[in-house]
């Protein structure tokens, strides 16, 4: 990732973000941590499916902290490149079932018969 595209995530940015609005930054915080706490999934999971998600939204921040938190929940390099490629072919898979959209804009959305 260019150092120039992204500007770091730094202590002293999430302190202004904090500064800035307190109890939202609070609540989004306990909510984050609600969300990947153990569960009915496990934590190793839930980062998985965070790995999978971050690459959909392509936020460079989550996919580099959920890569490294998954990892330290004992996902595998493996694990993580297959959550990967799940999140790869769900957007993909959103590009070809919206076609659906383009033929209809099209007048194609009714059987033709082969000649």
């Amino acid at each position: 990732m260019p150092d120039n595209l992204y500007p770091a995530a730094t202590a002293a940015l999430g302190a202004r973000r904090r500064e800035l609005a307190p109890g939202v930054h609070e609540a989004f915080d306990a909510f984050s941590r609600a969300v990947f706490a153990e569960g009915a999934l496990p934590e190793k999971t839930k980062q998985l499916i965070a790995v999978a998600v971050a690459h959909t939204t392509q936020c460079p921040y989550c996919i580099d902290g959920h890569t490294k938190l998954a990892h330290r929940k004992g996902a595998t390099a493996e694990e993580i490149m297959e959550a990967v490629w799940v999140a790869a072919e769900m957007r993909a898979g959103g590009a070809f079932a919206h076609s659906t959209i383009a033929l209809h804009a099209l007048g194609e959305d009714t059987p033709h018969s082969a000649p």
